[in-house]
């Protein structure tokens, strides 16, 4: 039988060699490809930015990024997905203000997004465009509430998710202005502005990201945008403000968040590339083209976000009632 001595500096060459492992592993990251996971399907705001960093990130860390599509259950199945995959910095989430509304929706979350998740880095932030289909008889904001206010409850909006940054856009709009609209939640962005183009929905409150092009070719019509200023890629199109409804502030924002228990020096490279990558001119001009805004932040900064926004969504859904069935 072994002395206890002996056990014990076989328990402490054991521990050794496994610290010894993971600083190594740390060291060589990565070694191997990493995946972006995107909660939503192909096309839309997330996806473009999935798209725009991924070959940039490989570049700059000598490895394959594979962005890898999981959408459905309002974002939750490729969330649920992440959270639950290995913490080594092997899998990324491309999260946004849907996760942060998500806790305030849904009673049995199948995880937090506070507590499983590392944050790692914002990517971008935009504004919201409220685009109807060219047929609708209103090219203003106030001619565009007085058409609500006369037909309530009959004008439908698309947005990507129950929850969501376009439902809540709607949802404040809704509550500033008194009209009365029917939802439509969509699995995405992408199928959402394609059944207004088409006139199954009437409108949206859009990311400029899935919208600009086709307010460009005339499938769309814009009415405005939230934000202080004006669209550099919209710069016809005015503001809320400018239109007499200055409460109209609410904005998206996108992130890189990993597994709980990612080691740190694997989340500070990521954070440190992330960056990089958004500083480039190149990737500032391919944003804005898109009426996004580059977004540099520290893992900490993330985090602070990403509790304040839980918490301010919440208020939000709270005041509107917003529920969603189990």
């Amino acid at each position: 039988m072994k002395s206890f001595n002996a056990v014990m500096r076989t328990v402490a060459v054991g521990v050794l060699m496994t610290v010894a492992g993971a600083v190594a592993a740390q060291h060589d990251y990565p070694s191997r490809p990493i995946r972006i996971i995107v909660p939503y399907p192909p096309g839309g705001s997330v996806n473009f930015l999935a798209r725009l960093i991924d070959q940039k990130l490989a570049e700059r860390l000598g490895q394959q990024v594979i962005v890898d599509n999981r959408g459905g259950g309002n974002t939750v199945i490729g969330a649920d997905l992440a959270a639950k995959s290995p913490p080594d910095g092997y899998t990324l989430l491309l999260a946004g203000s849907t996760q942060a509304a998500l806790p305030s929706l849904y009673r049995n979350m199948p995880y937090d997004i506070i507590n499983d998740f590392s944050p790692v880095a914002t990517i971008a932030r935009s504004e919201f465009v409220l685009v109807v289909n060219p047929s609708i008889p209103a090219n203003t904001v106030q001619e565009f509430i007085a058409l609500a206010k006369s037909k309530p409850g009959q004008l439908n909006y698309a947005s990507s998710s129950t929850g969501g940054p376009t439902h809540l856009g709607a949802v404040l709009f809704e509550m500033l202005t008194g009209v009365k609209m029917q939802h439509i939640p969509y699995k995405g962005g992408g199928p959402a502005i394609i059944d207004i183009m088409g006139g199954q929905v009437q409108l949206g409150f859009a990311n400029p990201a899935n919208v600009i092009p086709f307010i460009k070719s005339g499938k769309l019509k814009a009415i405005a945008v939230s934000g202080e200023t004006r669209l550099a890629a919209l710069p016809q199109l005015p503001t809320f403000t400018e239109a007499g409804l200055p409460g109209m502030a609410l904005r998206n924002w996108y992130g890189i968040v990993v597994p709980a228990g990612t080691p740190k020096p694997i989340i500070d490279k990521l954070a440190t590339e992330i960056g990089k990558i958004l500083a480039l001119p190149s990737i500032g001009k391919a944003l804005a083209n898109q009426g996004l805004d580059a977004f540099i932040s520290t893992p900490e900064q993330l985090g602070t976000l990403m509790k304040t926004e839980k918490a301010r969504i919440a208020k939000i859904i709270k005041a509107a009632n917003i529920t969603i069935q189990q």
